[in-house]
C-alpha cells in the first residue's frame, strides 16, 4: 500500500492553524478546525470525536501524488482558491500534485517543462481556481458542437468538450440534493451517500489517475466528508455569529434539519431515501433565520441581519431561468414575483433542497471572458445554434434544454471560498450580488449591496 499523505495533510492543516489567533471562547477543540479567512474566522467541525487523518481521504491512492486533500484544503471551506493556489505553485515551482497535466492545465497534455510553461499551462486554475473537466458528447445527443473557439488551442475533437469549473467543497454533503455541478454524479432514485462514494472512486481514477478504490475506502471518504459542518463563526466588526441570539457558526449549522424536498416551492416529493416523508407544502420564503435576533444589536451586526431579511423577502421578477420558467416542459409557466430563497430554499444552508439545475445565464457568450473557449452548438432537429462557454448538464443528459443548466450550491462558509458561480465568475460576494441586481433587475440600493454582501460574509 502507497505511503498515506495523513502526515503532509496534518502538517498543512496544523500551520494554517497555528496562524490563527483565539479567543479564549474560541479555544480549539479536538474535532474543531478553525482559520483566519478575509473577514473574520470559519470553523470546521466533524460529528466524530475528532478528525481522522489517516481517513482515506486524506491519502495517496492514485499515480499522480494526488489526494483528496489535493483539492479540498480546509482552510479555503474545502475547496481551493487562487491566492492559495499561487502560494503553492510559487513554493513548489509549479510541482504540487495539483498542477498535473490530466486536469489542471489549460489544456491536456500541454508542454511543462519549465517554470515558465508551467505558469502558462496552469493559468485557469492559478487564476481562477478552475480544474479542467473533459466530457464526450453523449451518444444520441440533441446537439453536435460544430466548433470551438478555444484561446488556448487545445485541439480537442468536437466530439469532445474541455470545460473549466471550480472544485465544489466538500464539506457540509449533508445538506446536498445534487452531486457535481451538472449533476453527472447523481443516480434518480438513489441515496445521495451512494452518489458520493461513486464520486469518490471516479475523483480517483481520473483526477489522481489511479485504480479503482475498494466500497470500504469509499464508505470511509464519504463518511469523513458527510461528517464535516464548514460556516463562519466571527466577523470583523460584529464578533461572534452565534453570540445575544445568533445561530451562526457549524455547531448549530450541524444540527438543522434537511430532508431531500424540504421547503421546495414546488412542493415536490422526490422518491428516494433522503427525501422527506411528507410535504412541506411548499416554500416558507423566511429561510434564513441565523441572525433575526441582530435587528437591534450594534451597527455591524444589524447589517447583518438586514442583510438575511432582504435575503428572505426582497421580491422581484424572476423571469426566463432554464429549468423554472425558461421555456416548454419547465415547472413554471411565465414570470413570477419571488425571492432570493426562491432557489436557495434549504432553511439555514441555502442550496436547491431537491435536483433541478437551473440556467441563470452564466454561460451565454455576451458574458464571455477571454479566458474561457466558446462552444457553438447547433441542434439536430431544428438547426437551431447556440453560444455558450459550458454546455453543462447538457454534456450528461444530450438534451438541448439542459445547455447551460448548474446546480445551485450549499451557500454556507462563502467568505473563504472565493471566487464564485462554477466558473469562477465573480471574484467576490460583491460582483455575486451585483450579478443576480442586474440580472433580475431587482434595483438594489448601495446600502441594501452592502447589506446582502454583509450577510452572505456571515454564512
Amino acid at each position: 500500500m502507497k505511503r498515506t499523505a495523513a502526515g503532509v495533510g496534518a502538517f498543512v492543516i496544523l500551520s494554517a492553524l497555528a496562524a490563527v489567533r483565539y479567543t479564549g471562547a474560541d479555544e480549539p477543540r479536538r474535532n474543531e478546525l478553525t482559520f483566519s479567512d478575509g473577514v473574520g474566522v470559519e470553523r470546521t467541525i466533524t460529528t466524530e470525536e475528532s478528525f481522522d487523518f489517516d481517513n482515506p481521504f486524506f491519502q495517496d491512492l492514485g499515480t499522480n501524488g494526488r489526494s483528496c486533500l489535493t483539492c479540498h484544503q480546509p482552510d479555503q471551506a474545502w475547496t481551493v482558491t487562487p491566492p492559495r493556489i499561487r502560494e503553492r505553485f510559487e513554493s513548489t515551482g509549479g510541482l504540487d500534485p495539483i498542477f498535473r497535466n490530466n486536469d489542471g492545465s489549460n489544456c491536456e497534455g500541454a508542454d511543462i517543462s519549465t517554470l515558465g510553461k508551467r505558469r502558462d499551462a496552469f493559468s485557469l486554475l492559478l487564476n481562477k481556481g478552475l480544474i479542467r473537466i473533459g466530457l464526450p458528447v453523449p451518444v444520441k445527443a440533441e446537439f453536435t458542437i460544430e466548433y470551438v473557439d478555444d484561446p488556448y488551442q487545445c485541439g480537442t475533437p468536437v466530439s469532445q468538450g474541455s470545460m473549466y469549473r471550480r472544485p465544489l467543497p466538500s464539506t457540509n454533503l449533508g445538506f446536498l440534493s445534487t452531486v457535481m455541478w451538472d449533476g453527472r454524479e447523481t443516480v434518480k432514485g438513489q441515496a445521495i451517500s451512494a452518489d458520493l462514494e461513486t464520486q469518490a472512486n471516479d475523483a480517483t481514477t481520473g483526477h489522481a489517475q489511479g485504480a479503482p478504490i475498494s466500497l470500504m475506502q469509499a464508505k470511509e471518504i464519504v463518511k469523513f466528508e458527510l461528517g464535516l459542518f464548514t460556516a463562519q463563526t466571527n466577523i470583523h466588526g460584529a464578533g461572534s455569529l452565534s453570540a445575544d441570539g445568533a445561530h451562526g457558526g457549524p455547531g448549530a449549522l450541524s444540527s438543522q434539519t434537511f430532508c431531500i424536498g424540504i421547503n421546495d416551492p414546488l412542493n415536490l416529493l422526490p422518491i428516494m431515501p433522503g427525501a422527506c416523508a411528507t410535504s412541506s407544502g411548499g416554500l416558507n420564503p423566511e429561510v434564513f433565520t441565523i441572525f433575526k435576533a441582530w435587528e437591534h444589536e450594534s451597527p455591524g451586526r444589524r447589517a447583518i441581519a438586514r442583510g438575511e431579511a432582504l435575503f428572505n423577502t426582497r421580491a422581484f421578477v424572476i423571469d426566463n431561468v432554464g429549468g423554472l420558467n425558461g421555456g416548454t416542459g419547465d415547472p413554471i409557466p411565465g414570470s413570477f414575483n419571488g425571492s432570493c430563497t426562491v432557489c436557495h430554499d434549504t432553511p439555514n444552508a441555502g442550496n436547491h433542497s431537491i435536483s433541478m439545475p437551473l440556467n441563470l445565464g452564466l454561460t451565454d457568450a455576451a458574458r464571455r471572458t477571454p479566458d474561457l473557449p466558446l462552444f457553438h452548438l447547433r441542434n439536430r432537429t431544428t438547426q437551431e445554434t447556440i453560444a455558450t462557454t459550458d454546455p453543462g448538464r447538457a454534456m450528461v443528459t444530450g438534451k438541448w434544454s439542459d445547455v447551460g443548466k448548474f446546480k445551485g450550491p450549499v451557500l454556507r462558509a462563502l467568505a473563504a471560498r472565493a471566487p464564485y458561480f462554477h466558473n469562477g465568475a465573480a471574484a467576490t460576494l460583491e460582483e455575486v450580488v451585483d450579478f443576480y441586481d442586474t440580472r433580475f433587475h431587482i434595483g438594489l440600493t448601495r446600502q441594501e449591496k452592502t447589506d446582502l454582501v454583509a450577510f452572505l460574509n456571515a454564512l
